[in-house]
């Protein structure tokens, strides 16, 4: 039996490509496969999940789980339910959708917190050509689709399934004209004034995966006017059935425990990417790095070094690489939020579609997809610098703090 070690990664069905424009893998995760590559191999893990607690993760990083900010003063809120919200009670299994307004009708775009920045096709944007402009691009690593156009500053409003709606104050939004590829694009045809493109990226910390222009001034919820006294405490507290524009008093409630985050070194305002130690059937010292929870991927992406995993792969049929049955996969986050993953559990609901997995880059890193959020609610404050984690009953009908 062989099995090569390298950028380990899944074979995925028409129609369900991991690296859509919207989703964001790390860099390498997603090379185009060239036959007979000894470094490249397919992974196929249908993945089961269970919320476990710190205690039986055990200790990850040495920073504990921070008290976090008050939020006791805070007024300034609003609830917007996604458009594609599941019912109450059922689990979120595809990447969540708000309505967003240049002042005509809403209309649909994806919400992503994989990315920063509202990023659509042009002629969404009633007079863009009028617009004062400056040129703007951003690629998205994982398919190589580099998103070309304007920077166009326009206030923008953001709806929510029941109506309620919030603005922003103007902010830029990338007006796309064009698409091109990357030299080593995997899924990517160019193409000129597409009229598919509409993202929402909420993100922080991107700038480091080739989107060195999608600053925190680009990100809508951080710039956002919600209703109430007082000045806004910039951030969000993101739930499977919708968002929470700007924290408060009211949207904090609950037994949320925090991380803190280290300040971005280049970008003043920013934060990297949520700490996260990660082990392979409890195997120690677990491989710590950053988590990315995105709603861009339904998938998992996952860096890891040759050593962490390979007592745990075994070759298929066609002499793949794959993650063996029964596999344990632990990501704990500080010790603030734990969950643990079995190989071959499908039903589990904090399952992701599959995994892609990368034992390439030095920096080990999950992103973990969406599914987390049928496990917990977490909430991202801009202004303080952290990140809280608040366990949910998968099955709960509500989503009220």
């Amino acid at each position: 039996m062989r099995i090569a070690l390298g950028v380990v990664s899944e074979t995925t069905s028409p129609g369900a490509d991991m690296c859509q424009v919207f989703q964001h893998p790390p860099r390498s995760a997603c090379l185009s496969v060239r036959p007979g590559d000894p470094h490249i191999r397919s992974v196929s893990a249908l993945l089961g999940v269970g919320i476990v607690s710190a205690a039986l993760l055990g200790p990850a990083i040495p920073a504990r789980a921070d008290d976090g900010p008050s939020y006791g003063d805070d007024r300034r809120g609003i609830f917007l339910p996604f458009l594609n919200a599941p019912r109450p009670g059922d689990a979120i299994t595809k990447s969540p959708r708000l309505g967003l307004s240049f002042g005509g009708e809403a209309r649909p775009v994806l919400v992503d917190t994989g990315s920063t920045g509202i990023v659509v096709s042009a002629a969404r944007i009633p007079d863009n050509e009028r617009l004062p402009s400056e040129p703007g691009r951003l690629t998205y690593s994982s398919s190589g689709r580099i998103m070309v156009g304007r920077w166009v500053r326009v206030p923008v409003s953001i709806v929510g399934r029941d109506g309620a709606s919030v603005v922003t104050q103007p902010i830029r939004v990338l007006a796309v004209d064009r698409i091109d590829c990357t030299a080593r694009a995997r899924s990517c045809t160019p193409e000129m004034t597409p009229a598919h493109v509409a993202m929402m990226g909420i993100g922080f910390g991107r700038e480091d995966d080739s989107q060195t222009q999608s600053t925190p001034d680009t990100n809508p919820l951080l710039n956002a006017e919600p209703p109430g006294p007082g000045s806004v405490h910039r951030g969000y507290v993101l739930t499977r059935r919708g968002v929470h524009v700007g924290l408060t008093r009211a949207n904090t409630r609950g037994r949320y425990r925090f991380v803190k985050l280290d300040p971005h070194p280049h970008v003043p305002g920013d934060w990297l990417g949520v700490p996260v130690c990660i082990t392979v059937d409890g195997r120690e010292p677990a491989a710590c790095g950053r988590g990315l929870l995105d709603t861009g991927v339904s998938g998992m992406f996952l860096t890891l070094p040759p050593s962490q995993v390979a007592d745990s792969l075994r070759a298929d049929a066609g002499d793949h690489a794959m993650l063996r049955p029964g596999t344990r996969l632990g990501f704990q986050f500080g010790d603030a939020a734990g969950y643990a993953i079995d190989v071959g559990d499908r039903a589990a609901p904090l399952a992701p579609e599959r995994i892609v997995l990368n034992t390439v880059r030095p920096q080990p890193f999950v992103n973990t997809g969406l599914h987390i959020l049928n496990g917990f609610d977490v909430l991202y404050d801009a202004d303080r610098g952290y990140y809280g984690f608040r366990a949910r009953d998968a099955q709960s009908a509500s989503d009220d703090p």
